[in-house]
């Protein structure tokens, strides 16, 4: 309950920040549009085309943060962030089609010789103001960002902080044309769009990544398997695995135990390396573990090779063997261990029978002899006491 009260929360932050940039976005492109073509700028229309762009990508993140927020359903167990990336990946290339566009009008009107005429106070104190207005915009995007864990939040406000170099390099540009560098209004044009190209392809390369199920650094994988080892109970960690979703984080490892521990001992062993790897990764959202009794680094998955035999098939052939035998006609239970490729098992029986168990154990152990995948035998006594308990 707690977590969901806190999912929506952050939903409800990131689409507050959200509709407060796609408002500021909206009037500066309008402004910047308005006034750049009064005043014959192709650099300041560029960036107001720059603003309107980040108008439609305040657009993706607002559908990605209602959907890709949601938890899981019967289609997707695990979650919808994979919404957040593609939105992401769609963002990327809009950007790096609204860059092309930019740079080559520009680069044509550079080759053309186009004469500026000098802009004005009006127009370089509204690219003054724009510059100031999406550099806090960025600060304050970021904050949520970082505070709802949302890294399409975090690429929006990046594509904030693009707005301001490129307004910066407008405004650069307008001065220069006041004082009759009026050239310098194309090459500013021009940067501006390679700017956006930019934000676009690294936008790009990280959804990207995402989506091929892209492994966290080395250095925070070290971190995870030296948290899991330091459990009390774990022998060893292998096999560890991550990947990334929308910021979250998912992993899946094998936690070597001792091979005797009890079922439910070496879970909670397991829930125990969960919890502490949660803790030490707030951005974890799923941990599957697997737990194994003797360390089969390097061997590749156990079930694509022959297997040995369950109990149904381990009790026939021992009953077979053993029938006749005391052991087998008092035991009380039958312990099974897949170790080292052999099962072993462990008789317990009621102490009604006068032979040392380390003689028994031989008796069954030869009995059985034809049984390749029979491991080691061992015979436990119980008092009639505690079976009659059980």
């Amino acid at each position: 309950m707690i977590a969901t009260m806190d999912q929506t929360a952050n939903s409800r932050d990131a689409k507050r920040a959200t509709y407060v940039a796609a408002w500021l976005d909206g009037l500066l492109g309008c402004a910047k549009v308005a006034v750049g073509s009064l005043v014959g700028s192709a650099a300041l229309v560029a960036d107001g085309i720059h603003s309107f762009s980040d108008l439609i990508t305040d657009g993706f993140v607002l559908v990605a943060t209602h959907y890709g927020r949601q938890g899981p359903d019967h289609d997707h167990h695990y979650g919808h962030g994979r919404i957040e990336t593609l939105a992401t990946l769609l963002l990327g290339s809009v950007l790096i089609f609204v860059a092309g566009a930019i740079a080559w009008s520009s680069l044509q009107r550079l080759l053309a010789g186009t004469e500026i005429a000098a802009p004005g106070v009006w127009a370089m104190l509204l690219t003054l103001m724009a510059l100031l207005t999406k550099e806090a915009l960025f600060h304050y995007t970021m904050r949520v960002a970082k505070q709802v864990q949302s890294k399409l939040l975090e690429a929006n406000a990046w594509h904030s902080r693009s707005d301001v170099l490129s307004t910066a390099v407008v405004l650069i540009a307008l001065v220069g044309a006041q004082y009759g560098a009026g050239w310098l209004d194309a090459v500013a044009a021009v940067i501006v769009g390679l700017l956006v190209g930019k934000v676009g392809w690294d936008l790009l390369w990280e959804s990207a990544r995402e989506l091929v199920d892209t492994a966290l650094p080395a250095d925070a994988q070290q971190t995870m398997h030296e948290v899991a080892c330091a459990v009390p109970g774990v022998e060893s960690v292998h096999d560890l695995r991550t990947r990334q979703s929308a910021g979250w984080v998912m992993v899946d490892l094998h936690i070597v135990v001792g091979p005797m521990v009890s079922v439910s001992e070496a879970h909670e062993i397991g829930n125990e390396v969960s919890r502490r790897l949660r803790r030490a990764f707030p951005a974890l959202t799923d941990v599957t573990f697997h737990i194994d009794p003797e360390d089969d680094a390097g061997e590749g998955d156990p079930s694509r090779f022959p297997g040995l035999p369950l109990r149904p098939e381990v009790t026939s052939a021992l009953d077979a063997r053993w029938n006749h035998h005391p052991a087998w006609r008092n035991l009380t239970d039958l312990q099974l261990h897949y170790l080292d490729g052999k099962v072993s098992v462990a008789l317990i029986i009621s102490d009604t029978i006068h032979q040392p168990p380390q003689c028994l154990a031989s008796q069954l152990k030869a009995q059985a002899s034809d049984i390749e995948w029979l491991g080691h035998v061992e015979v436990l006594f119980v008092t009639r006491a505690a079976s009659a308990m059980r």
